[in-house]
């Protein structure tokens, strides 16, 4: 054996089991099967209950296909906020939920049956959409829990549990008899693909080319003109509705024209002349008269095709920008139409078409024809009456069925609705919204808060087979509705044999006694199911309030941000119209999750990246380290290239903790820590770093800032400790005797770093550091990093000099490195370690600075030797500059880089003259000889 070689096992070099290959597909599956047979969960849990309670309730997706990204991103949002409340000593309970009825279970059952849901017995069916929503309730499990997701997996909420359903009915009864929800005939956006009305949640806007007709409406107006037909102008892009018009809506504060023209006299908004001219090239054009709200000279006009009048009103809806200034109302197909025409004008609501889409026998030139087939009839209809004045296809954004992406119509239909405006209901939302609810990102106040203030009753009734029935029983003869009568038995019924009591048996069985309504009673049940917005939007009362681990109100709800139109907004309508408060203390909403260039993840842009794909090739902890990296108030970028960035930073991550446990393979915390008082003044900055680091990510997640925390520890591993400071510190490591002050000193800043960074990252990385727990005993009796403590703030440990100057020490360096490169370049070095290092300041302040820090100076900048002068001596001297960070100020300081003095010591590399000087190890320097005796 070599001199050299008997020296390098004397060195104290990093010994840990911890690889360096994380090898995540094969090991995190490995860790799932140790947590679940260690019950890690419950352990958790139970820990956890004396502590204030955090209740996060969780927003049920559809069980209907394997998780995609936006799951993932959502159910890792929610395990980050669950794993760090609970290591906070919060009690978390985490209930995962799954939306099970409706339409997108619905229609994939019968695209996987290739049938229509006429042609298949209810009952039958239910059950065997009650099956396909078990599996995918079972897959999704599976595929949540591999994302490393905590929570009670084997006692999730279904909506269709029986006790689920049984709530559902429960609520539904209790609004009704305190007058939230009525049957009336209104327009509702209607799918007539599904068969079905729809929330305004289940519609998409997409672009749509659809056929739009200028059309003369004849009117009789007072007084005499100018000879020839009079006629008010109209502009429509759905020519389909016209069968249905029986009003004209002008703008109350716009004025209008009767303009004389080759083609005869023409009404319109004064303001819209010139496109209008323009539009339908009239040659000659005078205007003959004006007039506004307060002078018309009409009260009705006639339909441009049907016997019947149709009446002139006011509406504030009404385009100053486009068309006439003028628009045609038919209250069976338009929301604004209903409440202008109908609720204000008492005009009848007619719509001649069925739930298929097609126009009925009310409209006999059309019947049995599509409604957007017959946009082509109606305009040959008005070419053919002298109506139609001009014609052109426009590309417009149009509602389309969430489910069969197919556009839809507003259809005037019986229907089941939640009144908003009953008993100040919306008044009520919008005051909390404003002055209870705190919402991440602020903005989300201002979406929601415009959303509840506009919009229409909640049509809740559904003309579909999967899902609660509208639990209203009645008499066929004269109408009596038997609510409060049959409340107790349906409720029992359904929590005792699930809702499909109500398809199983007759009206009479949730009756207690014989009607006397009317002398012939006929009882029958309704037909319709509720909207699933209202199974989900209940969930405050099914979960939160039944479930005694839970509370109402939760502390958050968290979903994206279609939801503040969707399952925010109606569970906010039904807590205040049941509890009379919101059923959340705080409401987070995230972006989707988009390709890397910003476009929807589509399988025709083949740009799809899935949570199985990321899981079985990189690791469940990568893909979180993506969540936890990303800002997710807007949409989240994903790509291959964003994958091969994140799996390079976790190798980062990875290799810091193998350096920190490395290094640590001998040191005792309970017999080997350093006070901190006696530790090394580059170990306290370290660790004043740390402590301080901690502080703001503690922050960051307490307002659910994940992307700093990702950022600044990231930063921190790869900037502060891995480029600086385990690159100073590997001498004093490896070198020193192994228990001498120095050493420990350092090992102790290494492993108070160690117990931060492995709590901070654990709910970003739950599987990594765990594997960093396992590998190291951090804490005495604490088996889990998830069971540990959050760390504690000790802001006595943050010495704020020592932080100072060794951010300025860092301006210095810098300067340094650029001259040691320049010198490697010109061949005058080779390592660093070959290097002196003189320094001269220009300054005062700067100066004494450096002579404070003069015994740490050679190894801070790992050069052999580094000498402080007044002033330049002679020799290849550069004159630069340095700004110290913790004034702003800019000094001037020389420097020199020269060859080291000495010789080159065998073991740890430096020069130094004393390397000859032992007669017993004379290829070694002092300090290494001081470490062998």
């Amino acid at each position: 054996m070599t001199q050299e070689t008997h020296y390098k096992e004397t060195l104290n070099l990093p010994k840990t089991a911890f690889p360096m290959k994380g090898e995540l597909p094969k090991r995190e599956p490995e860790q799932l099967k140790r947590w679940a047979e260690e019950g890690l969960y419950e352990r958790i849990h139970k820990k956890g209950v004396p502590g204030p309670p955090f209740i996060l309730h969780d927003g049920p997706p559809y069980a209907n296909g394997p998780i995609h990204m936006g799951h993932a991103l959502n159910k890792i949002l929610k395990d980050l906020i669950v794993k760090y409340k609970t290591m906070r000593g919060f009690s978390v309970p985490y209930v995962p939920g799954w939306d099970c009825h409706g339409l997108p279970i619905e229609h994939s059952l019968l695209k996987e049956m290739k049938k229509r849901k006429d042609e298949i017995p209810q009952v039958e069916f239910r059950k065997k959409a009650r099956a396909y929503a078990e599996k995918y309730v079972g897959i999704q499990r599976e595929e949540f829990i591999r994302l490393g997701v905590f929570g009670d997996w084997q006692r999730p909420y279904l909506t269709m549990d029986y006790g689920y359903q049984a709530a559902i009915a429960e609520s539904f009864l209790t609004l009704f008899r305190r007058g939230f929800i009525d049957e009336r005939r209104k327009p509702v956006p209607w799918c007539f693909e599904c068969e079905t009305a729809l929330a305004d949640a289940e519609l998409e806007y997409e672009d749509k080319t659809s056929s739009s007709v200028t059309v003369a409406f004849p009117v009789q107006p007072k007084g005499k003109w100018a000879p020839g037909p009079v006629f008010v102008l109209v502009w429509t892009t759905t020519p389909w509705t016209l069968p249905a018009n029986v009003a004209l809506a002008f703008h109350p504060d716009l004025t209008y024209v009767a303009a004389k023209t080759e083609n005869g006299t023409f009404i319109f908004a004064e303001t819209l002349q010139e496109g209008l001219r323009a539009k339908l090239g009239w040659k000659q054009f005078e205007i003959v008269s004006r007039f506004s709200k307060s002078d018309f000279p009409f009260t009705e006009a006639a339909h441009p095709f049907l016997d019947r009048p149709s009446k002139r009103i006011f509406a504030d809806f009404v385009s100053q920008s486009e068309g006439t200034g003028i628009v045609h109302i038919a209250p069976g197909h338009g929301e604004e139409d209903y409440q202008a025409g109908h609720l204000k004008e008492g005009l009848p609501v007619l719509s001649p078409v069925d739930e298929r889409g097609r126009f009925t026998k009310e409209f006999p030139p059309c019947q049995g024809v599509p409604v957007f087939k017959a946009n082509e009839m109606i305009a040959a209809l008005l070419r053919e009456k002298g109506r139609l004045l001009h014609e052109e296809k426009v590309r417009h954004s149009y509602p389309h069925c969430w489910r069969c992406k197919n556009p839809v119509i507003f259809r005037a239909a019986l229907q089941w609705f939640l009144k908003v405006d009953h008993e100040s209901l919306r008044r009520k939302s919008s005051e909390a919204i404003q002055n209870k609810i705190q919402f991440f990102p602020s903005w989300g106040k201002n979406r929601i808060g415009s959303m509840v203030e506009t919009r229409p009753d909640w049509c809740l009734s559904r003309q579909r087979s999967w899902g609660v029935p509208v639990p209203i029983i009645r008499c066929r003869g004269c109408g009596k509705i038997f609510a409060e009568e049959t409340r107790e038995k349906i409720v029992e019924a359904f929590r005792r044999d699930g809702a499909d009591a109500w398809f199983e048996r007759p009206a009479e069985d949730f009756l207690e006694g014989k009607p006397s309504c009317c002398p012939r009673p006929k009882l029958e049940k309704e037909t319709d199911i509720l909207d699933v917005w209202f199974d989900s939007g209940v969930s405050h009362q099914a979960v939160l309030k039944k479930n005694p681990e839970l509370r109402f109100p939760a502390d958050l709800y968290l979903e994206g941000s279609d939801q503040h139109r969707g399952w925010f907004q109606v569970s906010l309508l039904t807590g205040m119209a049941l509890e009379g408060r919101p059923p959340f203390e705080a409401v987070l909403t995230h972006g989707f999750v988009v390709d890397g260039e910003g476009r929807k993840m589509s399988k025709s842009f083949g740009n799809v990246i899935s949570p199985q794909e990321v899981t079985q090739e990189f690791g469940a902890d990568v893909l979180r380290l993506w969540v936890g990296a990303c800002d997710y108030e807007s949409d989240i970028r994903l790509s291959k290239e964003i994958l091969k960035q994140l799996v390079e930073s976790y190798r980062k991550i990875r290799n810091t903790f193998r350096y920190l446990l490395g290094n640590l393979a001998d040191f005792n915390p309970q017999k080997d820590r350093v006070p901190f008082e006696k530790m090394e003044p580059l170990d306290r900055w370290a660790l004043a770093k740390c402590l301080k680091l901690a502080a703001e990510v503690t922050g960051h997640y307490e307002r659910f800032e994940f992307h700093p925390v990702s950022r600044k520890v990231y930063e921190f591993a790869t900037v502060d400790l891995s480029a600086f400071y385990f690159d100073v510190l590997k001498d004093r490591l490896y070198t020193a005797r192994k228990d001498s002050p120095k050493r420990r000193s350092a090992q102790t800043a290494l492993f108070l770093i160690l117990r931060n960074l492995v709590k901070l990252l654990a709910p970003i990385l739950p599987f990594t550091m765990e594997e960093v727990w396992q590998s190291y005993q951090i804490e005495e009796g604490v088996r889990s990093v998830h069971e540990a403590d959050w760390p504690k703030e000790h802001s006595e440990l943050v010495d704020e000099a020592s932080l100072r100057d060794w951010q300025d020490f860092l301006s210095i360096r810098d300067l340094v490195n650029r001259e040691l490169e320049r010198k490697r370049e010109a061949k005058l070095i080779g390592s660093p370690l070959e290097a002196q290092v003189e320094l001269a300041a220009g300054d005062s302040e700067l100066a004494g600075f450096l002579k404070r820090l003069e015994p740490h100076l050679a190894f801070a900048l790992v050069v052999s030797q580094v000498k402080i002068l007044q002033e330049p001596g002679p020799g290849d001297w550069t004159a630069g500059s340095v700004t110290t960070p913790s004034d702003g100020k800019t000094r001037p300081l020389s420097l020199r880089v020269s060859k080291a003095d000495g010789e080159k010591c065998v073991r740890c590399w430096n020069y130094s003259r004393s390397v000859g000087k032992n007669a017993r190890h004379p290829k070694i320097c002092d300090k290494c000889v001081e470490a062998l005796e």
